[in-house]
């Protein structure tokens, strides 16, 4: 079944049967709420929600929140009109307001979705914990590396749900690539690799010039950090996810304006190195003037590679059809021991015939070109989640920690594209 066709009960299902005796589990922790037994516990309920921020990310969430059953959007917030009133069109029962306090104020909110620029994101977070709403804040947490300290200690202090906009938390190719990496399918880990490439000036359509800066806030160093913060803070999760749980300990790159000189003060293309304490090293890479290669993120062994984008395995030294296809029946079933694969099972066969081996069925490729959300790429799930988590109170596990390092990760890489030097990585959590 496809993942565009694939219905939510459809997903947690498929989710509850990985999570079962899953050897990934240690990685996607908070997956364990994500079962049809849950499903059924919040039936009948619904999350009392308010949008504050309703650009275009925000209308996205919106319009996939009016299609689910445990959501009820009870307000909206935006201080610029023209959008509020579009969002307002979608929800026409929601109260609007256009100071986020105000929605803060609305006893009838239990949970806040912020979809603001990522300078607003820390005291926005922070007031909403402190007003006693369970809140989601997109992706990436926090402006500076002092914010994302500010704001998940405020979380810690509080009773109440915090959830990231990093959607490949919840998406099941994932678990399953690293169900195959953490399995040894593709021996040790050497390398990881992340990129993604567009040809568009990531510019939005403006109806006066005084609004230039509110709307195309990702282009300006006092509201955005860029590619690293828009973009990587999406991928730089696979490195934790792959090596076990271990983060980089250094970061260098460069980057500048290379092709759209058109006024904008963050880079139109980057390139970071992440090196990990046992000399793995992690990529990203970003051009936004070449679409050529699209998006892409890989898990290089010395046995193979794990291709996530499109959920494809590659062997080094190519083994028959038929084992790959035991191999992912024994990942289906629970019963993958954690010893790499060998031995004359698994007999090799000519490395250039190797044309790999899809471990997820009719996977939806995101080539990365949309600038607000895809189809299949996890925001519905995500989004129902976030209302699981707002009905039962239940914080899902280990969420906020992938948020803190796959944000501070992108704020420490724009740092070192920035000042062109390498940086080291403190290590630890703050709480």
């Amino acid at each position: 079944m496809s993942m565009d066709k694939m219905t939510r009960k459809d997903f947690f299902a498929s989710l509850g049967s990985i999570v079962a005796g899953s050897t990934a589990l240690a990685a996607f922790p908070w997956l364990t709420a994500c079962t049809p037994e849950q499903d059924r516990l919040i039936k009948g309920e619904t999350a009392r929600l308010g949008i504050i921020g309703t650009g275009s990310r925000g209308r996205f969430h919106l319009a996939n929140l009016l299609l689910d059953s445990s959501a009820k959007i009870t307000a909206l917030c935006d201080d610029f009109p023209p959008h509020l009133e579009e969002a307002a069109a979608l929800a026409p029962e929601a109260r609007c307001y256009s100071d986020y306090r105000k929605l803060l104020e609305d006893p009838e909110v239990d949970g806040v979705i912020i979809c603001t620029p990522l300078n607003l994101h820390a005291r926005m977070t922070i007031d909403a914990i402190v007003a006693g709403k369970h809140t989601f804040v997109e992706k990436a947490m926090a402006y500076t590396p002092e914010e994302l300290t500010e704001m998940c200690l405020a979380w810690r202090r509080s009773d109440r749900v915090l959830m990231v906009g990093q959607q490949r938390l919840y998406d099941p190719k994932y678990v399953k690539a690293m169900e195959l990496v953490h399995g040894g399918a593709i021996g040790e880990v050497v390398g990881i690799r992340n990129y993604w490439y567009r040809n568009n000036d990531w510019r939005r359509e403006v109806p006066a010039p005084e609004h230039e800066r509110r709307i195309n806030w990702r282009l300006y160093s006092a509201s955005s950090r860029g590619l690293m913060t828009e973009l990587a803070c999406h991928q730089l999760a696979n490195g934790g996810w792959a090596m076990g749980g271990i983060q980089p300990v250094s970061v260098c790159g460069n980057g500048s304006i290379l092709f759209w000189k058109d006024g904008r003060e963050v880079f139109d293309n980057v390139a970071a190195i992440f090196q990990y304490p046992n000399g793995v090293n992690m990529t990203f890479e970003s051009i936004i003037s070449n679409k050529h290669f699209g998006m892409g993120e890989q898990i290089l062994g010395s046995q193979g590679t794990i291709d996530l984008v499109r959920g494809v395995m590659y062997s080094e030294e190519s083994i028959p059809r038929s084992g790959l296809e035991q191999l992912l029946r024994q990942i289906e079933q629970g019963i993958l021991s954690n010893s790499a694969f060998a031995g004359t099972s698994w007999a090799t066969e000519t490395a250039s015939n190797d044309k790999g081996l899809r471990f997820v069925d009719h996977v939806v490729v995101n080539d990365g070109a949309s600038t607000v959300g895809a189809t299949g790429d996890g925001s519905v799930e995500l989004m129902h989640a976030f209302c699981q988590a707002v009905i039962t109170g239940a914080q899902p596990e280990k969420i906020v920690e992938e948020a803190y390092w796959s944000t501070l990760l992108s704020l420490l890489g724009d740092r070192a594209t920035r000042e062109k030097t390498m940086l080291e990585i403190p290590g630890g959590l703050p709480w």
